[in-house]
């Protein structure tokens, strides 16, 4: 990471120190996160970096610039980029419907009523698009959210839980059997649909997923410590994984030395599989800033990335305004939804500083980053502890980020 000085990038250095000294005073002291790390990064240079506690607190380990997360939906926005270089290439398009693909999901039905086994359907008013799976339109959901029949499920079939279960080609294969939660383009549910992504992304490009991603991005981004799973020459730096209790102490919730992650997955997630460092991420977030492209590698055009950063949510409205979500890694108000990233589309609806056209996503252990292309402002949090919606971090990081600006 290079390096320099905040007011070489616009930014001023003490008020950046307040990041820590928050973020520090509020869940490390208090023991709601046993660690954290913080990136600020600004017009090519990296402003603010700092690593403080306990990457995995039973062996005394620090958390260091080389520490190894699991940054499960951060997963996400990579996965979407894939499927937009694919778009680029003519070799899929957004407004095609997904059964062009998966045909065993041409008679997808909309849900109407009953139980797993005897649910009652009627066919959608339009099928489902590959823009619905990248903005989360589709009428797919998450076992995990405890809302509906449809849920309940996939929770029996073990489809859509954080830890996956089978192989991805099963669960594309279960999927063909449940019904739709509703009318693809009518509601923002977050939902397998990335992982879906991923299958279309090995289909079309005819090579397995994991090999896309490491050929066509990993590769030309240098982003060697990314991966479906931890390498053995990167065990020593991952991190333990924490769950949050009812008084905020976090549990182990992942013990990095008996964890799945050490092993290649059966069920390679686009949705949420990634383990990666903090500076592999940031190369991943430099091409975003850099309009689709870092050094000589260019993934997307400009263009494409500013699409990708566009809310296509219908209507132009807000997450909150068209979720029927329970859970979701953005739910305030006046964000949008582009293809594969949140969006301010309403600054003063948030009630935080900030830019429209941003591009951000979270993961379930509490990671988080966002872009900030006017600005060419990159800033990535990593942490360990699930579930994200434990602590309002996320937006203490924008109001002191934003807050460090000096031009």
């Amino acid at each position: 990471m290079k390096h320099e000085k905040p007011e070489a990038l616009g930014l001023n250095s003490s008020r950046l120190a307040r990041l820590d000294a928050v973020l520090r005073e509020r869940y490390l002291d208090t023991g709601k996160l046993t660690g954290f790390s913080t990136l600020v990064a600004r017009r090519g240079g990296v402003a603010h970096f700092t690593a403080h506690g306990l990457a995995d607190a039973a062996r005394a380990k620090p958390m260091t610039e080389e520490t190894v997360f699991r940054i499960y939906s951060m997963t996400k926005p990579i996965t979407s980029v894939a499927l937009m270089m694919l778009v680029e290439e003519g070799k899929v398009a957004l407004d095609h419907p997904v059964h062009r693909y998966i045909p065993e999901w041409e008679k997808l039905g909309v849900y109407e009523g009953g139980i797993a086994g005897m649910f009652r359907t009627r066919p959608p008013k339009r099928p489902m698009l590959i823009v619905d799976l990248l903005r989360h339109t589709s009428g797919l959901t998450y076992g995990f959210q405890y809302r509906t029949n449809v849920d309940a499920a996939y929770r029996a079939g073990g489809i859509g839980e954080i830890e996956k279960k089978g192989t991805l080609d099963g669960m594309i294969q279960a999927l063909a059997g449940l019904p739709l939660e509703f009318d693809p383009g009518s509601a923002w549910n977050y939902s397998v649909a990335t992982d879906v992504v991923g299958y279309i992304v090995g289909k079309v490009s005819g090579m397995p997923f994991e090999d896309f991603l490491r050929t066509r991005i990993f590769g030309p981004l240098g982003m060697t410590e990314t991966d479906f799973h931890v390498r053995p020459e990167l065990r020593t730096r991952f991190a333990a994984c924490y769950f949050s209790t009812p008084g905020g102490k976090p549990i182990l919730h992942d013990d990095p030395e008996t964890s799945s992650f050490l092993e290649p997955p059966a069920f390679v997630s686009g949705g949420g599989g990634l383990v990666s460092t903090m500076s592999d991420y940031l190369k991943f977030c430099e091409m975003l800033v850099g309009g689709g492209r870092r050094g000589e590698a260019r993934l997307l055009s400009p263009k494409t990335i500013a699409l990708m950063g566009a809310n296509h949510l219908p209507g132009g409205r807000d997450l909150p305004a068209l979720s029927v979500s329970l859970f979701s890694e953005a739910m305030y108000a006046g964000v949008g939804f582009g293809l594969g990233f949140s969006t301010t589309i309403d600054g003063a609806a948030t009630l935080l500083p900030g830019s429209t056209g941003d591009l951000s996503w979270g993961g379930a252990a509490s990671t988080f980053f966002w872009v900030d292309p006017k600005e060419d402002l990159i800033v990535i949090f990593m942490t360990q502890l699930m579930p994200s919606s434990a602590h309002p971090i996320r937006r203490d990081l924008r109001t002191l980020v934003y807050s460090a600006f000096e031009d």
